[in-house]
């Protein structure tokens, strides 16, 4: 009795159990929009089909509800796939799985937010489409933000640091190249100098003359970011102007990948297409190999030979959106299954704000809200399952580990030569992540290296340098000081090829001989050719614009550095002090003059005291020192001054005479010391005609100082030495001489500030001056030019 009592009361519980929860509706529908002649969608129908066939396979899921798409033609066009749109929401779709068009869906966007229907993007990468604006809209793909971040990777790895974008000129080429900048500023502090922008369904003649003014520009780094059924034709416009070959870096965004992957194996589009895109990189959305992915390829592949009727199509593979496409229709799957399984109710209602104007043909009042869209929305959000393309799972709008195959193409396909993620940037080793998203690091090997060898247009596998000069730049123009004084350091020359000749000149050759690519330059001489310019003008010039650079002999100082930029200094220079000197003559008596004549008095009479004092304390106990009166003496004046040479003959015998001896003689060696350099230098150095010996000796008298015409000593001496200009005098170099001989009491100067190569040169011939002192400061010659 108790056992049919509990039987009795289960059932009751399963009963209640199926009347509180609704049945499973026998059918869903949702849409598909995505235009069916085009390299995404044709992979995207067959996929979509395959990905509706497995779902109502699977008993686990929707259980007893079959699941069915409408597909709809957009046909690439804004308008008609509004149009297409609207229809799929009369047919009450409980989700749309597309566009692929990112531009569409920008537009769809707002009529599915209206009508709260869950619109399921797999090839719409729109970065801008993330915005709130569209909340209905969920991208079952990773965005451009990814994609261009790994494209300013490429480019900050290999060093380049200009780019031009070539890009069709939509919302998914805009908002790509826009993302572009970014990434390439934070990755890479590079900047795209050139936006080469198409319109969609430009003709060739069009994209071959965007191309010509852009290989006028200095780039040689293009980034095509383009659809991929008109991409091939930027490569056949670029083929033709021969820009495909050695010195151009080619890299396209996943397009190009699509468009190889859904190619025929035919050899007459290998032969065609393939030629022209040699040594390009190319991005490809990463997916992981797994037994669904191969099974999907294969069951895909036989798909599309059945459903292509000639050899020449056949063979097609599929492409990453394909992948994608399959993945979301998965997605919009498990959600309805969860919102059913949950209790969910599909109905749909009337909006009172959508209905049609008087004599309106367009039934707008036919279209419905989905009530539970909102609900649905939020079960799409939830999603967390592995796919085809890996871990489907949301991080806030995005789809969690973004990654791509960097891919170079070559013959007739494609050579992998790294991986890009997120989390490892650019590696040869490929992703695998963790729990949680984060991807581990590589071993130390894989993590040194970041890329495989890539062969580049050309066929070359050294890096292209990436820019040239552009084509249609003007020359440089480059200021050169007009100098009247030693023209062998610059200056004007009228019979030289470029109008200009000199020491200067030449290394600045030299320098720009060694670029690997042509530098067009104009020599401008500046100066009016009376006197030396003003260098402080000429570096203004330079920082004004009027001139791009300057080269010749003009000094590194502070007070330029603050308004141009200077090369490394080629030649060494600072300010030195000239003063004129005057010889002394030698005559038979210049022995004579080391000592005062007291001093040779005294040198003497020690000679005669250590001599007797000697005698004192040796002609006891020692034989050489005793005899007569007269020897006595003779011995005494002769050991004295013997001892100046080293050349006594007596020996000391006591030691009181020993030690007289030895410290004399050391006093004997000092004073020979002393009488050798006090008469080499008598001999052999001039003597200076003024007082002044240094920069202290300079600065501290009041007589006129000589500065070369247009150089810094005269601002130096006044701002930083406190010289006042009262004892400052302007001349030219051939004034040195004459200034220098009259002196401050004739109307020249004491001396003469100007810099060394100046003053070696000017010294080479003037022998009658030299240096003083030390130099005190310490710069450099260097060419000028704009601050970057």
């Amino acid at each position: 009795m108790g056992a049919r009592l509990r039987l009795l009361r289960a059932l009751c519980m399963c009963s209640a159990l199926a009347i509180a929860l609704p049945a499973r509706p026998p059918s869903v529908t949702i849409g598909a929009l995505f235009t069916f002649d085009s390299v995404i969608g044709s992979s995207a129908a067959t996929a979509i089909r395959l990905a509706v066939d497995d779902i109502n396979r699977d008993a686990t899921l929707l259980r007893g509800t079959n699941l069915s798409v409408l597909m709809q033609d957009t046909k690439c066009s804004g308008f008609v796939g509004t149009i297409q749109a609207l229809e799929l929401m009369e047919k009450q779709v409980v989700a749309v799985v597309g566009p692929q068009s990112s531009g569409i869906a920008h537009v769809v966007s707002h009529v599915v937010s209206q009508l709260r229907v869950p619109l399921v993007s797999f090839a719409a990468t729109d970065p801008a489409l993330a915005s709130a604006q569209y909340p209905f809209f969920v991208r079952a793909a990773h965005d451009d933000a990814f994609q261009m971040a790994a494209v300013a990777d490429v480019v900050a790895h290999f060093g380049w640091r200009e780019v031009t974008a070539v890009y069709v000129d939509t919302d998914y080429g805009r908002g790509g190249v826009d993302a572009l900048g970014d990434a390439l500023e934070a990755a890479a502090r590079a900047r795209i100098t050139c936006k080469a922008a198409f319109p969609p369904g430009a003709d060739s003649a069009a994209l071959v003359d965007l191309l010509v003014r852009a290989s006028m520009m200095e780039s040689r780094v293009f980034v095509v970011h383009a659809a991929p059924d008109s991409g091939l034709d930027i490569f056949a416009a670029a083929h033709k102007l021969g820009m495909m070959d050695s010195g151009y870096v080619w890299i396209a965004t996943e397009w190009l990948a699509a468009a190889i992957d859904s190619s025929s194996a035919a050899a007459s589009w290998r032969t065609t297409a393939m030629s022209r895109i040699q040594g390009v990189l190319t991005l490809r959305q990463y997916t992981p190999d797994s037994d669904a992915k191969r099974s999907l390829e294969a069951r895909f592949a036989a798909a599309a030979n059945r459903q292509n009727a000639t050899a020449e199509a056949a063979g097609s593979m599929m492409n990453a959106y394909g992948l994608f496409a399959y993945d979301a229709v998965w997605m919009a799957a498990r959600a309805i299954d969860q919102f059913l399984g949950d209790g969910g109710n599909i109905s749909f209602s009337a909006d009172p704000s959508i209905r049609d104007a008087n004599g309106s043909a367009l039934r707008l009042s036919s279209l419905r809200v989905f009530d539970q869209g909102e609900q649905l929305l939020r079960k799409v959000m939830l999603a967390n399952f592995t796919g085809v393309t890996g871990q489907v799972r949301f991080s806030g709008r995005s789809l969690v580990n973004p990654a791509y195959e960097v891919l170079n193409v070559g013959g007739t396909g494609v050579r992998r030569v790294g991986y890009w993620s997120n989390g490892t940037r650019l590696s040869v080793a490929a992703p695998s992540w963790a729990d949680g998203g984060a991807a581990p690091p590589s071993n130390g090997t894989q993590q040194q290296q970041k890329l495989y060898s890539v062969i580049w247009p050309g066929d070359t596998t050294a890096p292209p340098r990436g820019w040239v000069f552009p084509n249609n730049g003007r020359p440089l123009r480059i200021g050169v000081p007009y100098r009247t004084t030693y023209r062998q350091f610059v200056s004007k020359d009228p019979r030289a090829p470029d109008g200009v000749s000199g020491y200067c000149i030449d290394v600045f050759k030299a320098a720009v001989a060694l670029l690997p690519y042509p530098v067009p330059v104009s020599f401008i001489p500046f100066g009016d050719g009376v006197k030396n310019p003003s260098y402080g003008e000429l570096v203004q010039r330079v920082a004004g614009g009027s001139f791009d650079a300057a080269v010749g002999d003009v000094s590194i100082v502070t007070n330029r550095t603050r308004v141009v930029d200077f090369t490394q200094p080629y030649v060494e220079s600072g300010l030195v002090i000239v003063s004129p000197v005057k010889a002394t003559g030698s005559n038979e008596w210049a022995f004579l003059k080391p000592f005062t004549p007291g001093m040779w008095a005294v040198t003497g009479a020690f000679f005669l005291f250590v001599g007797a004092v000697v005698w004192i304390l040796e002609h006891r106990f020692n034989p050489d020192f005793r005899g007569p009166p007269r020897k006595q003496m003779v011995t005494i004046f002769w050991f004295s001054f013997s001892t100046m040479f080293f050349a006594h003959r007596e020996n000391t015998v006591s030691t009181l005479g020993r030690f007289v001896l030895i410290i004399w003689l050391f006093v004997v060696l000092i004073i020979n010391s002393s009488y050798t350099a006090s008469l080499t230098s008598i001999l052999t150095v001039q003597q200076l005609s003024t007082g002044i010996q240094g920069l202290d000796s300079l600065l501290s008298s009041s007589d006129p100082i000589g500065y070369q015409v247009g150089s810094f000593a005269r601002s130096y001496m006044m701002e930083e030495l406190g010289v006042p200009a009262s004892r400052l005098r302007e001349l030219a170099i051939d004034q040195y001489a004459d200034s220098l001989q009259r002196g401050p009491a004739n109307g020249g100067v004491a001396a003469i500030v100007d810099e060394l190569p100046y003053v070696e040169l000017f010294l080479s011939t003037n022998c009658q001056f030299r240096t003083v002192g030390q130099e005190f400061t310490k710069s450099g010659w260097g060419f000028v030019s704009v601050p970057a």
